[in-house]
């Protein structure tokens, strides 16, 4: 469905009109038409269209004509608007948006909060300039909401026209359920709300009856039409249709050099962006392929990364060609102009997170695609994507492995021992984050050859853990070196290590950090499967005594009374083996004063 601008069935603003021209958009999208005129006529709207299908210009346009249309003008420190999103990339997206309309609009002005500095610089920037329009993250929002003594934000909101929810399913993922609550709390009752999402959950219905008054419910498919015969097959699909998805079977030794020769095979004028499931593999992949890949800039970006997350993302944007390597964090909602390629270095650990990161490409009319990178144990992933998500992946035939990746990536590791360490933390978190995924019945933990994808991910030697206690790793070939002799080119983190292994090698055992000393010894660890497990065994456990608990109240069923077995006497000798220990401890006393005072009073008591 293709609507112009000009031809909606409500009347928009020249300047409103004239930024849109400006922007090069001729007609609207589905979810624009449906939005736009149900927003402007006090309608609440809650919202599912694809990712890419132009959302945000579903809640600006008629934020800011409901603001504008006001018959008492917003003052310097009333806010009208409040857009909430989950990450600070795409709320800083956001507002650059907004910013193009409110360049051709006098009397509002927008403000960004979200972290990366101070909740104090903010409060003196609201007090000094004031803001019609908050574009903020869910937490830096509560916590401005909530104070009481430097800002009275909830007196600001009292004005308040429409309240948009943006990758609404987003925010409920990231566990700003309880947050999303308390802001609800401060805002007031009459007002317009939007909720936009890539997808519809349980959870999310919860939010809409609990935030929105007889929402409108939307819900904008695409529709994927093939001929087959003389028959049309028509289905829905969670993608663009000009995305094409596509897939590959590598062995997992070869994993590494089939990516690099197909970025090589692609040419360096393009955009890609190289999804990881953990920020221990990004740190490490990105600083591997800086060194392999020398015709593209390299990118790494992950939610750990804190205040230099928002440079890196920004750079990225004005670069003509690269390479994003990036977690979950850069999959939802960030548009990035001309990405060619999104690839899956491995499948993300939930279906729906599949089409979040396939959509960085191919928005909004644009052309791009998708490839997924599977092992030959992973194959069913491709029925399985289809039946659960709609998506259908094609085989793409990839150039050949680049040659001796392997043997470079290992001589990275001998240079500098901090990459052997990134090595080790990258394998680790990888096999654990495998562990965890959504599709665990067709991806197996027990089905992946831990060796040859230690030698994909270019190991010098296997890490000690849990998962691969009995497991077969004759594939794996371990570095013939001391690894004692690697070191790192931080001088200072050299002299650590030598003076620790100093001490190594005079008494057998490696020194602790000062935090770990600290810290009480650490029991065994065990695998994430099997700690899962115990913990679901307690959770059964604390239920079932909850249950009786309840039913003893209904049923009026007394509790029991517990005997009264500790005597006064019995309270003041452990009081007094209590005090000996602490004696102990602050070595007051002796190991034998204390053996021969606390067996004489054992004595006693016998």
């Amino acid at each position: 469905m293709e609507v112009k601008w000009n031809k909606l069935n409500v009347e928009l603003s020249a300047s409103t009109m004239k930024t849109i021209k400006s922007m090069k958009f001729k007609t609207m999208t589905p979810v624009q038409a449906a939005c736009i005129p149900l927003l402007l006529s006090n309608k609440d709207v809650a919202a599912e269209a694809v990712t890419g299908s132009g959302k945000t210009l579903a809640f600006v346009i008629p934020m800011l004509e409901l603001l504008q249309k006001r018959s008492e003008k917003l003052k310097r420190h009333e806010v009208g608007g409040i857009i909430i999103s989950p990450t600070r990339e795409l709320a800083t997206q956001t507002s650059q948006v907004l910013a193009q309309f409110l360049s051709k609009v006098d009397n509002l002005t927008q403000m960004l909060l979200v972290g990366g500095n101070s909740v104090a610089s903010d409060v003196e920037k609201f007090r000094a300039n004031g803001a019609n329009i908050l574009i903020a993250t869910p937490g830096r929002l509560e916590d401005l909401l909530t104070r009481r003594t430097d800002i009275n934000l909830p007196a600001a909101v009292k004005s308040l026209e429409l309240l948009v929810l943006d990758e609404a399913d987003r925010l409920l993922d990231l566990g700003f359920e309880k947050t999303l609550t308390t802001i609800l709390q401060y805002l007031p009752r009459q007002r317009r709300t939007g909720l936009f999402s890539a997808t519809q959950t349980k959870e999310l219905g919860q939010l809409v009856r609990a935030g929105m008054r007889n929402p409108v419910l939307i819900a904008v498919q695409e529709k994927n039409n093939k001929s087959v015969g003389t028959k049309t097959n028509e289905t829905e699909v969670s993608t663009p249709m000009t995305l094409e998805n596509y897939y590959t079977i590598c062995e997992p030794e070869d994993k590494l050099a089939t990516l690099i020769g197909f970025l090589k095979s692609q040419g360096n004028h393009q955009k890609y962006m190289l999804f990881f499931s953990t920020c221990a593999c990004v740190d490490y992949f990105a600083t591997v392929l800086k060194e392999l890949i020398s015709d593209l800039q390299i990118f790494g970006i992950h939610g750990k990364m804190k205040d230099k997350r928002y440079k890196v993302f920004n750079s990225f944007r004005k670069a003509t060609s690269g390479v994003l390597i990036c977690t979950d964090v850069m999959a939802r909602g960030v548009d990035i102009p001309e990405v060619h390629w999104v690839i899956q270095y491995d499948p993300p650990s939930s279906a729906a997170s599949f089409v979040h990161r396939c959509g960085r490409t191919a928005r909004i009319g644009n052309h791009g695609s998708a490839l997924v990178m599977l092992l030959p144990t992973e194959d069913a992933y491709v029925d399985f994507i289809y039946r659960n998500q709609k998506v259908r992946l094609t085989e793409l035939r990839v150039p050949s492995p680049a040659a001796n990746v392997t043997s470079r990536v290992r001589s990275l590791q001998l240079k500098d021992r901090a990459v052997m360490d990134k090595a080790l933390r990258a394998f680790v978190s990888h096999i654990q984050a495998y562990a965890k995924h959504e599709c665990n019945v067709i991806l197996r933990l027990k089905d992946l050859n831990f060796g040859k994808l230690a030698m994909g991910f270019g190991l010098l030697k296997l890490p000690k853990m849990p998962e691969l206690r009995g497991k077969d790793v004759s594939d794996f070939k371990e570095a013939d070196v001391d690894f004692n002799s690697i070191t790192y080119k931080d001088s200072q983190r050299e002299q650590v290590r030598q003076s620790k292994l100093k001490v190594y090698k005079e008494t057998g055992v490696w020194p602790k950090s000062q935090q770990a000393a600290k810290r009480p010894s650490c029991k065994q660890t065990e695998p994430w499967a099997l700690s899962k497990q115990h913990k679901l065994e307690k959770k059964d456990k604390r239920d079932k005594r909850k249950a009786k608990k309840k039913q003893q109240l209904e049923t009026g069923v007394p509790k029991r009374k517990r005997k009264k077995c500790i005597s006064q006497e019995d309270i003041d000798e452990l009081a007094k083996d209590i005090a000996l220990i602490k004696k102990l401890k602050k070595k007051k006393i002796s190991q034998e004063e204390f053996d021969s005072q606390f067996g004489e009073e054992e004595d006693d008591t016998l």
